[in-house]
């Protein structure tokens, strides 16, 4: 099954009942919400922005929610739209759509504005990391690409689209950790989300990505990026690669 089409069906009935039991309105009473603005705190592209378009859709679909916008406010990790969220504290119209990453933020970045000053609505997905490359790379396996980590982490940058202490950055230490590697050795770029850590990957300007699958499925199918691991606890239907413990590899996580 695509991971679009999974996301749809989870993101679909989870935002019926979120939004029924917040405003009082779903399809059973023949009214739709309107005004629903969802905001993404990162770039275009990325595993937020995605999962933000599905919902506004299914929400559509669902007869939930008519002309349902989403907007793309990034900066700091995702802080930047948290700081816009708790500023507009009373407007009910109003969500984010966030994950691990910015928790991991709220803490780099020192946030003024806390995740304990906003309303959860609803856990939406859990899923795997991928460590992927480009198609040009000259890694074809995670044995190879261990080995040269290993020999001098420092010259084998590895790229997320979270800042430190979110997901994609998270799992690459822990990863680092398991074989032997100085989490602090490595050497970790963050990305403002993974529409803009894509880039990087296709043009080779880092050794490998950490991200979450269902942002490169679409380039994973077309050929354009080759997925060495993926993190979580079984392998993903369509994705030709093993899991961290089939490479040997103790470790086991999901975003």
């Amino acid at each position: 099954m695509r991971t679009s089409k999974l996301l749809t069906g989870v993101v679909a009935a989870l935002a019926a009942i979120a939004l029924t039991a917040c405003n009082g309105t779903g399809s059973g009473g023949g009214d739709k919400l309107t005004g629903v603005r969802i905001m993404v705190p990162n770039s275009p592209g990325g595993g937020y922005d995605i999962t933000a378009r599905t919902s506004a859709k299914a929400m559509e679909d669902a007869g939930i929610a008519r002309s349902v916008e989403v907007f793309n406010l990034p900066g700091a990790g995702g802080t930047v739209g948290l700081g816009r969220l708790v500023g507009e504290n009373g407007n009910g119209k109003l969500v984010m759509q966030m994950g691990l990453g910015v928790v991991g933020s709220v803490y780099t970045n020192k946030s003024p504005s806390k995740l304990t000053d906003t309303t959860p609505i609803a856990k939406l997905i859990e899923e795997p990391d991928i460590i992927v490359v480009s198609k040009n790379s000259k890694y074809t396996d995670i044995k190879q690409l261990i080995a040269d980590w290993k020999a001098n982490p420092g010259a084998v940058p590895v790229g997320g689209g979270s800042s430190p202490g979110g997901p994609d950055h998270l799992a690459p230490m822990l990863v680092a950790k398991a074989v032997g590697i100085e989490p602090k050795s490595v050497n970790y770029v963050p990305f403002d989300g993974g529409g803009e850590l894509l880039a990087s990957i296709l043009g080779d300007k880092i050794a490998f990505g950490v991200s979450g699958v269902g942002e490169y499925l679409d380039q994973i199918q077309a050929g354009e990026l080759r997925v060495l691991a993926v993190t979580g606890p079984k392998r993903i239907t369509d994705v030709n690669a093993p899991t961290l413990k089939e490479a040997g590899i103790n470790v086991e996580f999901t975003n």
